[in-house]
């Protein structure tokens, strides 16, 4: 069965239904905390910035599956995939590329050194306590990288007395998921440890017609732990650390060899945060973070490659108080080094930050100014800043202006890899402009963001290389080269609204990430995407259903091979059948839609999951 294409009616109607008048209710809303937007805690109702965060509700309800699926269904994110949750799948935040947004765990960066990108499918979600997604550009914060924004994952922290939570389950494509965990603390030390067990035999990455296919089932193996600890030495003084470990073998498709991958992710962090005096507090980290990924494609000693990376980090941060307002200086140093069987990527480098912010509150007026250099052992000195400016209409009504400049550091891919890179080749460059309008009066939220983010240098494959200067030289492929200019172009409407037990939630967006060079769109970035969610609480039940629509993409850059649009709906269910025990149902594309986030790989069909939770609160 084929997905039909969402009809411009589809997404007419969305946009129309986030148009709506809102009556105003009379609760009010409770402030949310979030910590990415500013690297410190701030209420969600001062922070400028375009930000979203998923629940450890959220994530509960989602049952198993990837964080990919999961993010799939959040505003402004687009995913694309090569098969199944065990296989390569890249996040694009706002039409940015995979390589152009940031990804935090526990504020500790990862990701691959070589191509640039986290390796999402080596990251449990049974180890992640909530998420944080701040839009747009943020290289004033955290330097190279975040164009399209970042995403911060943070895993499960204790507290309160000792508590033991559990999950089993299983469901379609003998996929099983278990994990458990230990948590709890008191006024002088908090800790959490947890472990989890997924496999599955999954389905055919590859569908006919590619040169890999092959008819096999491609399943994943994946073991994971992730924990916390926090020492309070005296009041205002904490030091503590955190780790995640994550280990997954994953089969792939290449032909009639059983081709499989390997992927180990691992962070590890150690902190202090001091409250020096009353209004100032610093917090230091030292930190490190590896992605070791092998791929295992043809038989015999070279029928394989191994990439190892490695990130360094130590950050210096210090918050003063000044009356309302807050002062922030940041000095960092990253190191990045890769080690495998390419020679050629067996390199390191070196960056030194310094940045500073001053956020400032003068009855409604919201005001962020920043500036960050950045000073690389490879790329030279790049200087970005911002300035936003918020507000606020009424007590529920809010308008957010800003401006700011990023970047993103070649991949060593991009500078070294034999016949491919060019150790000339700069940093992209991001100019970006956004106005957002939001309302929240505690029963109804609605938001739009119009946003305007200007590419330089942008770096692609072209071909013919112009280092090439004979047919017989090593670039006759094509090389990574900065000769492009591209545009990432949108606006995002997003709302929710209780009506008694159901709570109707929505976001569309309609966007236009373009290559300004050739005029054409860019790989595998649709127009439109939306999501839809109804959701039905009484008592111990809760459920609801799930709508995801996307327009047509194009999967190559010349725009050649067009990617149908399609639509899928998602059930799930959980009933509380005792204090501490609750089960979970969840059933995925109902209507078993065949559709593809990348030419020739496949997607799953309709797939169902149920499990038993024990002490989920």
């Amino acid at each position: 069965m084929t997905s039909p294409v969402p009809t411009q009616a589809a997404f007419a109607a969305l946009a129309l239904a986030f148009a709506a008048p809102a009556a105003v209710a009379q609760a009010t809303a409770i402030d949310s905390v979030i910590v990415t937007a500013s690297r410190t805690p701030q209420l969600a109702s001062e922070v400028i910035s375009d930000t979203l965060t998923i629940s450890a509700q959220d994530i509960a309800n989602a049952g198993v599956g990837s964080l990919t699926e999961l993010l799939q269904r959040q505003r402004g994110i687009e995913i694309t995939g090569n098969g199944g949750p065990g296989t390569n799948s890249s996040v694009l935040l706002r039409g940015a590329a995979a390589n152009q947004s940031i990804v935090l765990v526990d504020g500790v960066r990862i990701g691959s050194v070589s191509g640039g990108a986290a390796s999402w499918n080596a990251i449990p979600l049974s180890a992640i306590d909530h998420i944080e997604i701040v839009y747009g550009p943020l290289s004033t914060l955290y330097g190279a990288d975040a164009i399209g924004g970042v995403i911060h994952l943070f895993t499960k922290k204790g507290k309160g007395a000792p508590a033991v939570t559990a999950f089993v389950g299983g469901g379609s494509d003998a996929t099983y998921e278990a994990d458990a965990a230990i948590s709890g603390g008191t006024d002088k030390v908090s800790y959490s440890l947890s472990v989890g067990k997924e496999l599955s035999e999954g389905f055919s990455s590859t569908r006919k017609g590619s040169s890999s296919f092959n008819p096999d089932d491609d399943g994943y193996n994946r073991k994971s732990a992730a924990g916390q600890v926090a020492v309070q030495l005296a009041p205002g003084h904490e030091i503590g650390g955190v780790f995640l470990y994550s280990d997954t073998v994953a089969d792939y498709d290449s032909g009639s060899f059983d081709a499989y991958s390997t992927q180990r992710q691992s962070t590890i962090a150690a902190y202090s945060r001091n409250r020096i005096l009353p209004n100032w507090t610093m917090y230091v980290q030292a930190a490190q973070s590896r992605d070791k990924s092998g791929s295992f494609y043809a038989p015999g000693p070279f029928g394989g490659s191994q990439i190892d990376s490695t990130q360094t980090m130590f950050t210096w941060q210090n918050d003063i108080r000044i009356g309302a307002d807050n002062l922030q200086l940041l000095a960092e140093h990253r190191k990045e080094e890769a080690d495998g069987n390419n020679a050629d990527l067996n390199r390191e480098r070196n960056t030194r930050s310094f940045a500073a912010t001053y956020s400032l509150k003068r009855g409604p007026h919201l005001v962020n100014l920043g500036a960050r250099t950045d000073d690389s052992s490879q790329y030279g000195t790049h200087n970005t800043g911002s300035v936003g400016y918020g507000y606020r209409i009424s007590q529920v009504l809010r308008v957010n202006a800003s401006y700011g400049t990023s970047f993103r550091a070649p991949t060593f891919n991009e500078l070294y890899y034999s016949g491919y890179g060019n150790e000339a080749n700069r940093p992209e460059e991001g100019r970006n402009k956004e106005i957002g309008l939001h309302y929240d009066d505690g029963t109804t939220q609605l938001a739009a963001t119009y946003f305007h983010n200007k590419l330089t240098d942008l770096l692609v494959n072209t071909v013919p290389c112009p280092l090439a200067s004979t047919p017989e030289d090593d670039y006759r492929w094509g090389c990574a080269y900065n000769v492009n200019r591209g545009v990432l172009e949108g606006l995002t409407l997003s709302a929710q609204r209780a009506f008694g037990p159901f709570t109707v939630s929505a976001n569309a967006d309609f966007q236009d990430p373009r290559d300004e060079t050739t005029g054409k769109s860019l790989q595998r970035r649709a127009r439109r995407h939306a999501n839809v969610t109804v959701e039905y609480t009484n008592g111990p039940l809760a459920g609801g259903v799930e709508w995801h629509l996307s327009s047509s993409r194009f999967d190559d850059a010349a725009n050649r091979n067009r990617l149908a649009g399609y639509g899928t709906v998602n059930l799930f269910a959980t009933y509380q059948v005792a204090r501490d025990w609750s089960v979970l149902v969840r059933w995925n594309n109902i209507a078993d839609r065949n559709y593809e986030l990348a030419r020739y790989y496949q997607t799953a069909g309709s797939t169902a999951f149920a499990g038993v939770r024990y002490g989920f609160k």
